[in-house]
């Protein structure tokens, strides 16, 4: 609520979230979901993801461990995890459902046996990961790709000094730079041109409004193809663990892990 007059009405606020990796067991599905609405102080949400396609070990221990601090984990189907994702939209608990860092042979898997389609597919993409034989698949399985870390989560805590800095990329800097706009703007205008719901993320209002302020200009079709090369395949958001001093890909060795695949 802003205040007596200005309460938002619940139909003009979009909320989404996911289904963690230890309730992948389509018994612990509903619970789950009914457990972020009493959090929430919600009746339903408009969209629930699955967070991952592979599951940690069932319990309330968010990341489950062996004694050498790897991860628990459990190999059930996320094709089961699906149909009881399903339930929920017949319950009216949600209104869509959705992937959440799935590949596209996962996507198809999903499909396959799907009686709810999902609606939405949500990944890192960025200009340096532009995802763009993703971003087709969807297109033609009539998904809408959602963007994460849009702008790099240059606020991230475990940033290596050595990544590259997506906002101080000189190509989205001199587009910034003709347009009047920020890096920030010049990317978030991109994702939007290509049809990709951007969500950057912010606790500043001057940046919130800053992200919105996107819709009085339009990249030329060769600046849309600048941007869209920029593309080096690079993922800040892998997670990982630290094993004799070095971070490697925490859930590589998972069957179900999504970034082995091309795309």
């Amino acid at each position: 609520m802003l205040g007596p007059d200005k309460a938002i009405r619940r139909e003009d606020v979009f909320v989404t979230s996911k289904l963690w990796n230890t309730k992948h067991h389509p018994d612990d599905v509903e619970p789950s979901l009914l457990k972020t609405l009493k959090d929430l102080n919600l009746e339903y949400l408009d969209l629930y993801l699955i967070h991952w396609p592979y599951a940690f070990q069932r319990g309330d221990n968010s990341f489950p461990r062996k004694e050498d601090g790897t991860i628990l984990y459990d190999n059930i189907d996320y094709k089961q995890t699906w149909a009881a994702m399903e339930k929920l939209v017949g319950k009216g608990l949600v209104r869509a459902i959705g992937l959440s860092n799935f590949n596209s042979r996962q996507i198809d898997d999903i499909l396959s046996i799907a009686n709810v389609k999902p609606t939405v597919l949500q990944v890192e993409c960025h200009p340096y990961l532009a995802q763009v034989k993703l971003l087709a698949h969807c297109r033609d399985k009539g998904l809408v790709m959602t963007a994460y870390s849009p702008l790099g989560s240059p606020d991230r805590t475990w940033k290596h000094p050595e990544e590259p800095v997506l906002l101080d990329e000189p190509a989205t800097a001199a587009l910034a730079k003709k347009y009047n706009k920020t890096p920030a703007q010049i990317i978030i205008r991109w994702q939007t041109q290509r049809g990709v719901v951007t969500i950057p993320k912010s606790i500043a209002e001057s940046r919130i409004k800053e992200n919105i302020e996107v819709f009085d200009f339009t990249l030329e079709p060769e600046e849309m193809s600048e941007v869209t090369a920029l593309n080096r395949g690079w993922r800040y958001i892998v997670p990982s663990i630290t094993v004799d001093g070095k971070s490697v890909p925490r859930d590589a060795g998972h069957p179900h892990y999504p970034f082995n695949d091309p795309y």
